[in-house]
């Protein structure tokens, strides 16, 4: 049995670079800026693999498990044939409802495990297997038997369900329903008017890394490494599922594969790991299956959106309305925020934004990729792009003419809102002027050229952090606190926040991150790391600086710390409208013959605040840009209504999009200044880029072909009945 270890958290130092004088802000920030551009603080470590992950760690003596999903789409287990699987070698227990551990009460109802007979859906896990080694596990696994008594099911589709009904909140807070103004007679009395319903399919996480856990008790104590974007979140679950003191628990998740929201709130496999670990008294590790994810980590729920625009003749708005039906499970109510972005985007003097939502017997959606924004965003924009062709405006300038002077929704002023600096930059990026507004006008070759714009939204958010900064006697600095890095550079930008405000180079600088045994932060999610946990820093290094200076001779032997946290700053309510915004521009070719849509390129230009690292905002912005070419054009997940699972389960059914799908993939940024944010000046850039990037990839596809095509992914085959007339 391994005893408790010192948690594994990581950090890094970069090689020595040229001085700057400290006396020279300007100076210190060009040095930084180049040391920046050179070094990520995890690239050695992920290069030599020796960036470890959760599944690869192995205790001695570890064990390994394998869940197994129900086969029906809803009923009760009736018989669980464990006793075959029992006499088999290697194998050591196999736990479902008859025998688990009893579990505490949860707040997140999917993760009450083998607690009874109930199967809501399909792939709900209900039973385990335990066994020495991963192939007889998997094989154990597969063999088990489990008798059901089956019900009838509902799986949809959602729209025009009798049970449809209007939650009272939508993800985050958000009111499910907000009018302003008289929308029906504003509507109805308007010069030009789109009326148009866009559907979208649901849509998978799919990181690379697995969902992963290794886990192990002693003493009453529970170690885990897990697979999560929030080691904190995930220690204070479990401590209150097995009713342990939460000093007790000790959760680390120094590197994490990727996440996309899907490992934003603790998942199936650390509750199980921890589980079978309890019953065993050994350390277990589990590893989810791919193949089973879309039924037990979230999705983007399917949705499907009203967008209504009235405007005069100029095409300025005066009637909005977007109004979202979307589904949700009967384990969990979580209703996808879609109608959100529009109370914040365009002049609406007239609004309607609705939110409908039905229980099914479905697997239970969760947090993906700008929840609300990304597919609330693609259905608005392209409404817009629809309301540019009614009125003849060019699009970029359509929304120029929309710009708001407050908030539209809650009259707040904006902090600072550069979406028209983002929209008339990257016109000019993109040559824009160029463009010939008439559709289906380039052809060549058997393809047909387009372009579309679209703009983008993400609101700026911020959670309570704390985190402690040491100074040693030889000059060095060490900053700890227990963010995650899912793969963003959060080592990088921590470190770079802590130089400045001690006004040391960032060679002298280590970071910790990635245990929750270190001062409790936040979540890695919602484009709210570096404003979080970087304020944290910034608050504690400033006031050691401060000792530091106040210091008299050399730093004792056991240096000096600094401990700080931002609860205060976090829980105030501010008096503005805070938010990033893009706006994207795609150039799109589509082959009259197969009906093959490829992004010639796309550019993407952002307000965000300060960017403090360009290297890896760069990384992020790019690669959101991906994922919304994959939102426009590849992915797709289908439910099947005789099962109640979706049928495209692993990465051979469910296309991700590649490198050889976007020739040129261009990311900028305008230089913002805020001072309503954070010490640092900076906005989330994590999820911006994701949000207008499909729009505008439709919007490309319509100015081509010059027909609209209105449910999402564009495939081949919903473009071809329109090629061939």
């Amino acid at each position: 049995m391994p005893t408790n270890p010192t948690p594994d958290v990581t950090s890094a130092s970069v090689p020595d670079e040229p001085s700057a004088d400290r006396r020279d802000p300007a100076a210190r920030r060009e040095t930084t800026d180049r040391a920046d551009s050179a070094v990520r603080r995890d690239a050695g470590q992920k290069v030599t693999g020796t960036a470890r992950y959760a599944a690869e760690h192995t205790p001695p003596g570890c064990l390994h498990a394998v869940p197994v999903p129900a086969t029906v789409a809803r009923g009760a287990v009736t018989s669980v044939h464990a006793d075959e699987i029992l006499r088999r070698p290697g194998v050591h227990a196999v736990l479902s409802h008859t025998n688990a551990p009893r579990l505490g009460e949860a707040d997140d109802p999917t993760l009450t495990l083998l607690q009874t007979d109930r199967v809501p859906h399909r792939g709900w896990y209900v039973a385990l297997v335990v066994a020495d080694t991963p192939e007889n596990a998997r094989a154990a696994a597969d063999d088990l038997r489990i008798d059901y008594t089956t019900e009838e099911h509902d799986p949809g589709p959602p729209a025009g369900h009798p049970g449809l009904y209007a939650p009272e909140e939508a993800n985050g807070g958000h009111p499910a329903l907000r009018e302003r103004g008289d929308f029906d007679t504003a509507f109805a009395t308007s010069a030009v008017r789109v009326d148009a319903t866009y559907t979208m399919t649901a849509q998978h996480n799919h990181p690379m890394e697995p969902h992963a856990s290794t886990a192990w008790w002693e003493d009453g104590a529970l170690t885990v490494y897990d697979s999560s974007q929030g080691a904190t979140k995930v220690g204070d679950v479990l401590a209150q599922l097995f009713q342990t003191p939460r000093h007790r628990v000790t959760v680390v998740s120094a590197y994490v594969g990727g996440g996309f929201g899907s490992k934003g709130t603790p998942r199936p496999q650390v509750v199980l790991a921890s589980m079978a670990a309890l019953h065993v008294g050994r350390p277990v590790k589990l590893a989810l299956p791919r193949r089973e994810l879309a039924a037990v980590v979230g999705h983007r729920a399917p949705t499907v959106q009203r967008v209504r625009i009235g405007a005069d003749a100029d095409g300025v708005i005066n009637a909005l309305a977007h109004e979202v039906v979307t589904q949700t499970s009967t384990v969990k109510e979580f209703v996808e925020q879609a109608a959100v972005p529009a109370r914040t985007m365009y002049t609406s003097p007239h609004s309607r934004t609705s939110h409908h939502v039905v229980a099914l017997d479905v697997p239970t959606p969760s947090w993906m990729r700008a929840p609300g924004e990304a597919s609330g965003m693609y259905a608005l924009e392209a409404a817009m792009d629809e309301l540019a062709v009614a009125t003849g405006v060019d699009p970029v300038e359509l929304r120029l003419r929309n710009e708001p002077d407050t908030e539209p929704d809650s009259g707040r002023p904006f902090s600072s809102r550069g979406l028209a600096d983002c929209l008339r930059e990257g016109a000019r990026l993109f040559g824009w002027g160029d463009r010939d507004p008439r559709p289906g006008a380039r052809r060549a070759d058997g393809r047909l050229t387009g372009t579309g714009v679209a703009a983008s939204t993400y609101p700026y958010l911020l959670s309570p952090s704390s985190a402690t900064a040491h100074a040693a006697p030889d000059g060095t600095y060490l900053v700890r606190l227990a963010a995650t890095d899912i793969g963003t550079g959060a080592r990088t930008v921590l470190a770079r926040i802590a130089a400045e405000a001690l006004d040391v180079p960032p060679a002298s600088v280590r970071v910790e991150l990635g245990s929750d045994a270190l001062p409790r932060a936040p979540l890695a999610g919602g484009s709210s790391g570096t404003s979080s946990w970087g304020w944290a820093v910034h608050k504690a290094c400033t006031v050691l600086a401060g000792t530091v200076r106040a210091h008299a001779g050399p730093l004792p032997p056991e240096g000096l710390t600094a401990r700080a946290d931002t609860a205060e700053e976090a829980g105030r309510e501010s008096p503005y409208a805070r938010h990033a915004f893009g706006a994207q521009f795609a150039e799109v070719d589509v082959d009259t013959v197969t009906g093959e849509v490829r992004v010639r390129r796309l550019l993407g230009v952002f307000a965000a605040g300060r960017v403090l690292s360009p290297r890896t905002a760069r990384s992020q912005f790019i690669g959101g840009m991906t994922m919304g070419l994959g939102m426009a054009l590849t992915e797709s997940s289908t439910l099947d209504p005789a099962f109640g699972d979706f049928a495209e389960r692993d990465l051979a059914s469910y296309h991700v999009p590649v490198c050889a799908d976007v020739p040129a993939l261009e990311a900028h940024w305008i230089d913002e200044e805020d001072p309503h944010l954070n010490p640092m000046g900076s906005k989330g850039i994590g999820e911006i880029g994701i949000v207008g990037t499909a729009a505008a990839i439709a919007n490309a596809v319509h100015h081509a072909v010059g027909v609209r095509l209105r449910d999402l992914p564009l495939t081949p085959d919903r473009l071809l009945p329109h090629l061939h007339r």
